[in-house]
């Protein structure tokens, strides 16, 4: 008898799992936007003002990063920008073309190094696994801190007083779950100085009224959204987990570093986050809320529109000035 493989679930465009396991991340959605998942290599040569580079962690791990360095000539001690990709739990890379834009961008104005974990995805690892990942990278800095490893850019250039967390959509999540995490951590001689969630997936079962009202988008429909966080959070878990809802979490005592929490007026599940921003404010918790107008999930990290439409492309300029400020300021 032939086994005939047969499609179990599929998120249009994203994702096709089979009913043998095999899951096929294979783009699938209009080709004109294909480049945007495409990986582009590292180049230890700079390129438009920054260098990249892609490296294990340990020589025993396989946890991977990847490094950008801006060219500064004689800046000293550079912040250090810790980098959660989205994707739902379920796709991306950190080397996808549409990271590699934005935070290249990032590192040239903030005048920081990035580093960006390669996480890894579920269905097959499920949550927490990148979690895991994303603080077994911070645990990494603080070896390259206290100098027990060695990465030529890092350990001549970081300033490891300065560590900001970053995380896009479901890097978010993770942003500030590491955050809570490492509250309870002695991470000497390394020092978090901020968390900037941007855009997370905040929500719960029940659907609030953005998830309702608002207009879907090219990164976010809420098919994806519901489908990723299915195969994503640990087995028989809802929406209600603390990972995709903080809100009504117990923050009294937890020492978190300042939060920039950044937000788009057209995102499916802005009325959940602001939820968090408020539950944070009551907590007593220094939090900045960065408001995108007229702007849906995740649109800085969509070229096609940044290069089209004038719109997009002011909100995005706005959106890495004002988290280069909040690094500046920190």
């Amino acid at each position: 008898m032939v086994f005939q493989r047969s499609i179990v679930d599929q998120v249009s465009g994203w994702l096709t799992i089979y009913n043998d396991g095999f899951v096929d991340r294979t783009w699938t959605g209009p080709p004109q936007f294909k480049f945007m998942s495409d990986p582009v290599p590292p180049h230890h040569n700079f390129i438009n003002g920054v260098a990249t580079h892609d490296l294990f962690t340990h020589p025993d791990s396989d946890l991977r990063v990847r490094v950008y360095l801006p060219e500064i000539p004689d800046s000293g001690k550079l912040p250090i920008i810790l980098h959660f990709h989205g994707g739902g739990f379920c796709i991306s890379q950190a080397d996808w073309f549409m990271y590699y834009n934005t935070y290249t961008r990032l590192a040239r104005e903030a005048g920081a190094i990035v580093v960006s974990t390669y996480l890894r995805l579920a269905p097959e690892h499920r949550l927490p696994a990148a979690i895991d990942d994303a603080y077994s990278t911070l645990l990494w800095l603080q070896d390259l801190a206290n100098g027990k490893v060695h990465q030529p850019w890092l350990s001549s250039k970081g300033d490891f007083n300065r560590v900001f967390l970053i995380g896009d959509s479901s890097g978010g999540n993770i942003v500030h779950q590491v955050a809570k995490k490492a509250a309870g951590e002695n991470l000497h001689p390394l020092r978090l100085a901020g968390a900037i969630p941007i855009h997370p997936g905040f929500l719960r079962s029940e659907k609030s009224k953005s998830e309702l009202e608002k207009p879907e988008s090219p990164f976010l429909t809420l098919d994806m959204l519901y489908k990723f966080l299915k195969l994503g959070l640990p087995v028989g878990s809802t929406r209600d987990h603390p990972i995709t809802c903080p809100m009504g979490e117990v923050l009294q005592g937890v020492d978190l570093p300042p939060y920039m929490l950044c937000v788009a007026e057209e995102d499916l599940v802005i009325d959940t986050v602001m939820e968090f921003y408020e539950e944070m404010k009551k907590a007593g918790k220094k939090v900045e809320l960065f408001v995108s107008n007229g702007v849906g999930h995740s649109f800085y990290l969509n070229k096609v529109a940044i290069d089209v439409d004038p719109k997009t492309s002011e909100e995005t300029r706005k959106l890495i000035h004002g988290i280069s400020h909040f690094i500046g300021n920190h």
